[in-house]
């Protein structure tokens, strides 16, 4: 990027970082550019990119379940609790701990948390009781959304253990978490 026009003395004096002028003593100015045009020298066709693909595959194993129409298993009328869900919460009380879950129909555990964790557990004045049920609901919240679970079941409770304050802080914190407690109804088409 050198105007050489004789074998003198040269000077540079910078204009901006793309031009600079080669000053001769004897010959006088020489100008020098190094710009480049900012127009794309030829158009991109971008009509091909609006053409839907005729063959589809969905790679999400759970979209059916998030357009609420993948089947519930209903052929356990007689079982108790019930099966037809696609998650559910379960909340487990022992006498020294709290623990919750998320599990699919067929037994699997997706989610879980409880109150023996240590980054739950150090945080608690005790790891059971109405806080702990309350801050492990906020917790379980919080990583449903993370995990991409909306909506889980949680109709599996014994109706008489529902009175207890503890379980109604737990679906309270589960529902200001952004948790809905109860799955939409299936599509039938």
């Amino acid at each position: 990027m050198y105007c050489i026009c004789s074998i003198l003395c040269i000077t540079f004096f910078f204009l901006s970082p793309w031009n600079f002028i080669c000053c001769f003593p004897p010959q006088g100015l020489c100008f020098a550019s190094t710009k480049t045009s900012l127009k794309p020298e030829t158009q991109v066709d971008t009509s091909e990119n609006e053409i839907v693909a005729p063959d589809f595959t969905n790679r999400n194993p759970r979209n059916l379940e998030q357009l609420a129409l993948a089947r519930k298993e209903r052929g356990w009328k007689t079982t108790w609790p019930k099966r037809e869900f696609w998650h559910r919460l379960r909340l487990e009380r022992t006498q020294h701990y709290v623990e919750a879950f998320v599990e699919r129909s067929n037994g699997d555990v997706v989610l879980s948390a409880s109150t023996r964790e240590w980054a739950i557990k150090k945080h608690l004045y005790s790891p059971k009781g109405v806080a702990a049920c309350k801050n492990l609901g906020r917790v379980m919240a919080q990583r449903c959304l993370e995990a991409g679970i909306n909506f889980v079941n949680f109709k599996a409770v014994i109706p008489w253990e529902y009175r207890c304050e503890s379980i109604q802080e737990f679906e309270k914190a589960m529902q200001e978490g952004g948790v809905v407690l109860r799955e939409p109804r299936r599509i039938y088409k």
